[in-house]
């Protein structure tokens, strides 16, 4: 089983500490809008070493690291 980002783009405010504190750069905003208007994140998993930073500093939970049993 691998792991994957799962994120909440709906409840997304761009506050941007994911982005802010990710160690890879694995992390970006999406150019369209969420429901409310910001601007939610986007994953890069080829750069992603699930080390939970992103999971940790989200202030709104919008963040999971899941186990993807594909």
């Amino acid at each position: 089983m691998s792991r994957v980002l799962r994120i909440n783009e709906d409840f997304c405010k761009s506050c941007s500490l994911c982005i802010k504190y990710c160690p890879k750069g694995c992390l970006s905003f999406k150019e369209n809008f969420n429901k409310k208007g910001y601007h939610p994140v986007k994953w890069n998993p080829q750069k992603c070493n699930f080390c939970g930073i992103c999971y940790i500093v989200c202030p709104d939970n919008v963040i999971e690291i899941v186990e993807n049993s594909k």
